[in-house]
């Protein structure tokens, strides 16, 4: 066991928690703004803190890691590690199997969840918005630049839900209607939505599921199968009926 990274939690909640490996063979991790609410420490928009990020580092060189070269930040004028930031809480993303477009959900603060799109090869860098924003909606502040900012391709109220869990696109072959079909759901209200881009860009989220109980995460196997995870401990395959 060796550990790379250590980062200090103001608040209990807003963790993130995410890791994942891209196409790119660096490693993710998502982390929240450090807690409470509102954003009250300014992290979500501080380039000088690791906190309301995706990091994005190089654990095959270096000790404990590297910084890839084309990361945003190499020149002192922020964090080095940082690879997008304006982040709230982002509660799982993933990379898609077969393109590496990259999906972020987003957990909101009191009315709005989001999720966020960065497609494969995108510029490193981008600005999510919050704490300016919330989903797309003005929360704090005024921002010196909005049209810098990456606003969600879908977000929704808290109407439908209060804690958006992100999750898989669909690639695998026992349900070919969903394949290329991003699934995500609510921890809240349980329900489960599909979300598809079609060939000019256009993004169409439909609900697939409801109260399916409180979702933690999703999952997917070697065959891109999608699994399901709930907080009672049960894990879930989608499958065709």
């Amino acid at each position: 066991e060796k550990i790379l990274l250590r980062v200090d939690q103001p608040y209990a909640n807003h963790n993130g928690g995410m890791l994942a490996f891209g196409p790119d063979g660096y490693l993710y991790i998502g982390l929240g703004d450090g807690g409470s609410a509102g954003d009250p420490q300014g992290n979500g928009q501080s380039l000088n803190s690791l906190l309301g990020k995706i990091l994005r580092l190089d654990v095959d060189q270096g000790d404990p890691y590297a910084i890839p070269v084309d990361n945003p930040y190499l020149q002192g004028q922020a964090l080095p590690e940082i690879w997008a930031y304006g982040l709230r809480n982002p509660w799982r993303f993933s990379f898609d199997s077969l393109t590496g477009d990259l999906l972020i959900a987003d957990v909101g603060q009191n009315q709005w969840e989001e999720i966020n799109y960065q497609p494969a090869g995108s510029p490193a860098g981008a600005n999510f918005g919050w704490n300016f924003y919330e989903a797309s909606m003005p929360f704090s502040g005024q921002a010196i630049d909005p049209a810098s900012m990456v606003f969600p391709v879908y977000e929704y109220s808290h109407a439908q839900g209060c804690s958006v869990t992100g999750g898989e696109i669909y690639r695998g072959q026992g349900i070919p209607e969903l394949f290329g079909v991003y699934l995500f759901g609510d921890f809240c209200s349980g329900n489960v939505w599909g979300m598809v881009r079609d060939s000019q860009n256009a993004w169409t989220t439909n609900l697939l599921f409801e109260n399916q109980g409180p979702i933690t995460s999703f999952g997917v196997d070697e065959q891109g199968e999608v699994y399901m995870l709930l907080f009672s401990g049960q894990v879930y395959r989608l499958e065709k009926k």
